[in-house]
């Protein structure tokens, strides 16, 4: 397998969620793996209620939004980490290789195609 090819694609993409998650939030000094939401104080008192409720909401899809980059992100660092210890490739479930097509499409998949759908 050629992990020199996934290390590319896989730093491009570290490049790119850092960078979204930048938009959003801090890392969070103490752990590096954690990202704090930023934006709006949505607890400045406000004498309109749908002001309040728009800010809340907007708070919430960023912390989800935030939420779903640091999931991307920390898988990413982990097939990084994989491919310099020379454990890239293989299913964390099964211990089995993950098929080719299965990393083309996500380079940082942690399972093969048998076990996707599976929690960790």
């Amino acid at each position: 397998m050629n992990t020199e090819k996934y290390k590319k694609i896989l730093e491009e993409d570290l490049s790119e969620v850092k960078r979204s998650l930048s938009e959003l939030g801090i890392q969070n000094p103490e752990v590096s793996s954690d990202w704090i939401e930023t934006g709006d104080n949505t607890d400045t008192p406000s004498a309109d209620p749908n002001e309040v409720a728009d800010r809340t909401e907007d708070y919430d899809e960023r912390r989800a939004t935030l939420a779903t980059l640091e999931t991307r992100f920390n898988d990413i660092q982990a097939a990084l980490s994989k491919i310099d210890n020379g454990t890239y490739g293989v299913c964390e479930i099964s211990g089995e290789e993950i098929e080719e097509d299965r990393l083309d499409a996500n380079p940082a998949a942690r399972t093969c195609k048998k076990h996707m759908n599976e929690t960790l």
